[in-house]
């Protein structure tokens, strides 16, 4: 095997949380061009036909099922379907919503609800998915810098959720990289266009973005390809990992 072709995930089924846009899309798009079959589950529908036909461009099949992550029958259900599908071997939990709230204001709901998709939807849509996953595999969760250090605005919801996705990343590795073959790793972005970067201020991503050593937004694909090294045999010897993709922020300056 070339070194290439560690990166391939021929006859191998992925499942994409989240992909009915933004970096969901990117995801599952470079996903389907390395081989695999994309299984699509989000909330909206309509949004994921347009993700299926990127996938099925790259000459992949994809499956598209509607599913709520916070709702642990939705991603059992993905998961029953995606093994119906295929071989399932690559799950990416993606499913997040993101929330701006003083933590003096922030509402037991509103905290809650984003908990709900960001943690425990994960943790959900993981344990469904590791039933199937009977050949082994690799999880990868998206977190985020925003559960590493602070972004200046009050997220203490989303934060927390990101951090503790990191965490339950490390328990769930020790876990299951033995005893399943299931690798499990994080990624956490930095400043990536996306529907949450849709709601941030104005005037503030572009004062953030100047300061990065990297001096611009990333790329979907450079996170794509991230999540590409941990979910194929490239990044076979990696697991309970966090990899940052941030252009620098964590390094501060």
């Amino acid at each position: 095997m070339g070194i290439l072709d560690k990166f391939r995930l021929d006859g191998q089924t992925a499942i994409v949380t989240g992909a009915s846009s933004g970096l969901g899309v990117a995801f599952a798009k470079g996903l389907a061009e390395a081989g695999a079959d994309v299984v699509l589950a989000a909330r909206r529908v309509e949004k994921l036909k347009e993700t299926a036909a990127l996938v099925e461009a790259a000459g992949r099949r994809a499956l598209i099922v509607r599913a709520d992550v916070a709702q642990p029958d939705d991603c059992r259900e993905v998961a029953r379907a995606a093994a119906e599908f295929g071989d399932v071997r690559v799950l990416v939990n993606n499913a997040g919503v993101a929330s701006a709230v003083p933590a003096s204001k922030e509402t037991p709901e509103q905290f809650l609800g984003v908990m709900d998709v960001n943690l425990n939807g994960a943790y959900w849509m993981a344990q469904a998915a590791a039933a199937v996953m009977t050949n082994g595999g690799s999880i990868v969760n998206i977190s985020s810098v925003l559960g590493l250090v602070s972004g200046g605005l009050p997220q203490a919801a989303y934060a927390a959720s990101k951090a503790g996705l990191i965490g339950l990343t490390r328990d769930l590795a020790q876990q299951w990289t033995g005893r399943k073959g299931i690798r499990v790793n994080a990624v956490a972005p930095g400043f990536f266009a996306s529907e949450m970067t849709d709601q941030y201020p104005d005037g503030y991503l572009d004062a953030h973005v100047g300061r990065l050593p990297i001096g611009r937004a990333g790329d979907p694909e450079e996170l794509a390809a991230a999540v590409l090294f941990l979910a194929s045999a490239a990044g076979g010897y990696t697991t309970g990992t966090t990899l940052v993709v941030d252009g620098g922020v964590t390094i501060g300056g």
